[in-house]
């Protein structure tokens, strides 16, 4: 009997001060529904939650001044018109991209103060220019 009063009492305990006050699990989520925590941010192309770093094109930062290097991910819609980046350091999740023409070159638009170019690279890669500047390949 002592043994389940003591067990009873640890289990409530853990409960109790095991979550912060007003924190709920599962509350990190944010106004689309996403789940930063386990990875997920908004993507507008797609209209829903996905893990940038399980898209299947991936790039790598060129060359960084930090002690660490980092990767994004390009999304492009159905009909390749528009191309979506989530750049780590922006203040935005991610950046849309709208290709002009028929060429093979997506721009952002001028509503953001960077300039953003996608172009492709080698024969199956991109790369991606931020003010005229190899960022990502």
């Amino acid at each position: 009997m002592k043994k389940t009063i003591l067990f009873s009492a640890l289990f409530l305990s853990c409960l109790a001060f095991g979550q912060q006050k007003g924190q709920k699990v599962g509350g990190d989520r944010d106004v689309h529904g996403c789940i930063g925590s386990a990875g997920y941010t908004y993507s507008q192309i797609k209209n829903d939650c996905v893990r940038v770093f399980e898209q299947k094109i991936k790039l790598n930062e060129v060359s960084s001044d930090k002690s660490y290097t980092s990767m994004t991910a390009v999304i492009f819609s159905k009909d390749m018109k528009r191309a979506e980046i989530f750049i780590p350091d922006g203040n935005a999740k991610s950046i849309i991209l709208k290709r002009e023409g028929k060429g093979k070159i997506w721009r952002s638009g001028s509503h953001i103060k960077e300039s953003y170019v996608l172009v492709p690279y080698k024969k199956t890669g991109y790369q991606i220019k931020k003010d005229d500047v190899v960022i990502y390949q």
